[in-house]
């Protein structure tokens, strides 16, 4: 072949992959953080995409501290009967991702006072927080996808349900196994998230949310909050099951006991710090190539 065909051919491959790396480009910039959402789903209205980076939950006697990011991704359907939409899974399946926070006090939940000199603080942590003492909790869905419920009304004005999740808490620990758990598919923990007030049952007393601070980016195509906070005090918690493998007719009860499950709602709480981003899907389906 002489020197004029092989430049042809180089120029004919290069063209080639060109044209299929724009087929299928990837989202890039403010648009990146959607890459796992169903925008060709023909149900799907929005993009979803929310990083819980702090807060806390409070189950039963137990308090775990959010320090590992969580994050909500996939789309929602819009219906013109209602203002609360239903969640469409992300493309990968991973709808709420699996973020193990290690638990004050280990297993055994001591854990030192909080005016305690920072010596007696390290040797507690040490003592309690290491090994096969040291425990940490994820946040696991419990049910599918679709039944998780999204109000862009609530959220933004501070009302109602805003969010309502369907979870489980997975206890990690080498003495408890690997199925240790804190609700289930047939008897989840349900969150009913909101922006706004609770209205609690006593001891609890009101908590306040916030939708945080609106940015508008692209031109406006996509909305982005900061300081967003979603609460819920009203909710009960089941007993712990699953725990210690053979000796689960053990851990069991002294696991329950230990962390007061199950908790009735009054004694519960959560609390979800986060940063949400929300853009129509042809926007998103468009920035894709698409």
């Amino acid at each position: 072949m002489g020197a004029f065909p092989l430049t042809i051919a180089l120029l004919a491959a290069i063209a080639s992959l060109f044209v299929t790396a724009s087929a299928g480009a990837e989202l890039s910039g403010n648009y990146a953080q959607f890459a796992q959402c169903p925008y060709k789903n023909p149900k799907a209205s929005k993009c979803i995409y929310s990083t819980t980076s702090g807060g806390e939950v409070a189950l039963g006697s137990t308090k775990v501290p959010i320090l590992n990011p969580v994050v909500l991704q996939g789309a929602y359907a819009e219906s013109a009967k209602s203002n609360v939409s239903k969640i469409i899974a992300a493309t990968n399946g991973t709808t709420l991702s699996k973020a193990s926070q290690p638990i004050p006090g280990g297993l055994m939940g001591i854990v030192a006072p909080p005016d305690a000199p920072p010596l007696v603080k390290a040797v507690i942590a040490l003592l309690f927080e290491n090994g096969l003492t040291k425990a940490s909790a994820s946040l696991e869905l419990a049910r599918p996808a679709n039944e998780i419920r999204f109000s862009e009304e609530n959220f933004g004005g501070e009302t109602g349900p805003a969010l309502t999740l369907p979870v489980r808490v997975h206890l990690e620990n080498p003495f408890l196994g690997s199925s240790c758990y804190v609700g289930s598919a047939s008897a989840p923990i349900l969150w009913k998230l909101t922006s706004g007030t609770t209205s609690p049952p006593k001891p609890n007393k009101p908590a306040t949310g916030t939708a945080g601070e609106i940015e508008f980016l692209e031109g406006g195509g996509l909305v982005k909050t900061k300081g967003s906070k979603l609460v819920d005090n009203a909710w009960s918690a089941p007993v712990a099951h699953g725990c210690g493998g053979p000796l689960s007719f053990l851990v069991n009860p002294l696991l329950n006991g230990a962390a007061g499950l199950p908790a009735a709602a009054g004694v519960n709480a959560v609390s979800l710090e986060s940063a949400i981003s929300i853009s129509p899907v042809a926007l998103v389906g468009e920035q894709a190539g698409n």
